[in-house]
């Protein structure tokens, strides 16, 4: 582990002479607004292609089948794909551009891009060679019909997610440019492609088994376009790049030193999540659907809020120069000030989900075979996942800092750490302890995703303990992470009282006046309280009405 002086070596080896200037927060917060607006569209029109899908394939075998077989393609999508290119990619090719180095990055990238592209193509016929040993392990609740209509959408998807790991090559490029908003609604165009051919098979009539095979090819061309859209700024920002197995070079090598931890540690993450959906497919059948539902909903705030503000603040982590004790303290403040935004609107965000799962989760799903008792299943995974939501989403911000330090071993470890918690709590809680209390299995989802928070609550405690040790102390202090608790429960409070009188008959509207009155008494008392972030946010919308009047 490398202290604040190493760093401080490592930037003086890169010759940049000038003293670190933190690049100004408001620049850095437009930034992550618009890796936010990206993501949220995305997600919008996720959950729009959810609704549809929950339409015609309610919580069905067909659902969870074809659920089980996005999420065996999806391992090495998120092996390849975001995560790892952000560890070892963006911090060295972000770090030539701020040198002015252009010409080493565009050969950077094209060397990247080939190794990505070699490596997914031998990893995805693998895949489909080994489909039915991948659906053993991440299925083992699934047989007959069920088990053979997975191992087949399996190898439909496989080569789409070759094309993903593409697409996120290209993210990698964009986001060192700065062209955010690009690379985050590329994902759009995937769910459009699923949400048009799930409707347009689905009203025809077709049988599920029939109707998950087309969503399976629909997502393959999905893919297809997500990547296609990027390329030409892709090529307009780098046109210098081209395609080349050359690995000699010595930021070649630095990437792929840090590619290697990382990519275990994404691994690691993932097996973390394939454990979560193997033990899920043995609670009950429809349970493996169940999670995936709430899962569409209780990633957002993280995505929004967690991701937008890491992503943006990474490629500025990762140029910061100077001494080690320059680097340390500006790294120390960008963090800081990034966990205290993050707090600010996943606090609300989980006690939504624990309090008002419901509310949140029937106007999206409550349609077609998918009923209300689906919605309280799907409640009670949020509730579990609420429980971690703020320790997963800061430590990712906690990882990114590691990141930008060009240490990926240190996350590694504590994610190894993370993954065998929830395999033991998972296990031991999702499917022992409901059998012993002599409830209903189906709430076994819900102890499985609280036994994935607890997880992510030990991570977090070592992240920010591994990160002190380096930069000094760290965090969201307690008083401000008070109030923003006590006025998210207040908000719950009243829009209880608004469930109350309204009863559960006419979802939207309920979601609409509830959820409406929550985030107005969120907000009201956190102003009376003088929660920075809250005035922060006021004096954008008034500078925005007042530029809109002009």
């Amino acid at each position: 582990m490398s202290s604040p002086a190493d760093v401080g070596t490592e930037a003086a080896a890169a010759e940049a002479p000038d003293p670190p200037r933190p690049p100004r927060a408001e620049r850095t917060g437009r930034f992550a607004a618009l890796i936010a607006l990206g993501i949220l569209l995305t997600r919008v029109f996720g959950l729009v292609r959810q609704r549809i899908f929950g339409h015609y394939f309610g919580t069905s075998d067909a659902a969870d089948a074809f659920n089980a077989a996005a999420r065996i393609p999806n391992f090495l999508q998120n092996l390849f794909g975001e995560g790892v290119l952000s560890a070892s990619f963006i911090p060295v090719y972000a770090g030539l551009l701020a040198r002015g180095e252009r010409e080493a990055a565009d050969r950077l990238a094209g060397v990247v891009g080939a190794l990505l592209a070699l490596v997914t193509t031998i990893l995805v016929a693998l895949g489909v060679a080994l489909t039915p040993l991948l659906v053993s392990t991440v299925a083992m609740g699934f047989t007959g019909e069920k088990r053979e209509l997975t191992e087949l959408l399996v190898r439909i998807m496989f080569p789409g997610i070759g094309l993903l790991v593409c697409s996120a090559w290209c993210l990698g490029i964009l986001n060192s440019h700065r062209k955010f908003l690009l690379s985050y609604t590329a994902p759009v165009a995937w769910n459009l492609v699923l949400i048009a051919a799930i409707w347009w098979w689905g009203r025809q009539g077709a049988a599920l088994p029939r109707l998950a095979v087309v969503a399976a090819w629909a997502a393959v061309l999905g893919s297809a376009l997500q990547f296609g859209v990027q390329l030409p700024t892709v090529f307009r920002l780098a046109p210098g790049i081209r395609p080349s197995l050359h690995t000699a070079s010595g930021h070649v090598r630095s990437v792929v030193r840090g590619f290697a931890p990382v990519f275990v540690g994404r691994g690691v993450v993932q097996i973390s999540g394939y454990i979560d959906a193997s033990i899920a497919t043995l609670i009950a059948p429809g349970i493996l659907s169940v999670f995936t539902y709430a899962q569409a909903l209780y990633l957002l705030p993280g995505s929004l809020f967690g991701m937008s503000i890491s992503a943006a603040e990474l490629p500025a982590m990762a140029s910061l120069t100077g001494s080690g004790e320059e680097v340390a303290t500006h790294l120390r403040g960008r963090l800081n000030a990034g966990l205290q935004r993050i707090a600010f609107f996943i606090v609300p965000s989980a006690v939504a989900f624990l309090a008002l799962g419901d509310v949140v989760a029937a106007p999206v799903f409550r349609t077609g075979r998918f009923t209300q008792a689906d919605v309280r299943w799907v409640w009670a995974a949020l509730a579990g996942a609420s429980l971690g939501l703020l320790a997963s989403t800061l430590g990712r911000l906690y990882s990114s800092t590691f990141y930008a330090l060009r240490d990926t071993r240190t996350p590694l470890r504590f994610a190894v750490v993370r993954v065998l918690l929830t395999l033991v709590l998972g296990y031991s809680s999702a499917l022992v302890l409901p059998r012993a209390l002599g409830v209903d299995p189906r709430w076994g989802i819900a102890a499985l995703t609280t036994a994935s928070g607890v997880a992510g609550w030990v991570e977090f405690a070592l992240l920010r303990r591994a990160l002190d040790r380096r930069l000094g102390p760290t965090g969201v202090a307690l008083r401000y992470v008070g109030k923003l608790w006590l006025a998210a429960g207040l908000g719950a409070a009243a829009a209880w009282g608004v469930k109350l009188a309204l009863g559960t008959e006419h979802a939207v509207l309920l979601a609409v006046v509830a959820l409406g009155a929550y985030g107005a008494l969120y907000f009201g008392v956190t102003a009376a309280m003088s929660v920075g972030e809250t005035a922060a946010i006021a004096t954008r919308l008034r500078a925005r009405i007042g530029a809109g009047r002009r």
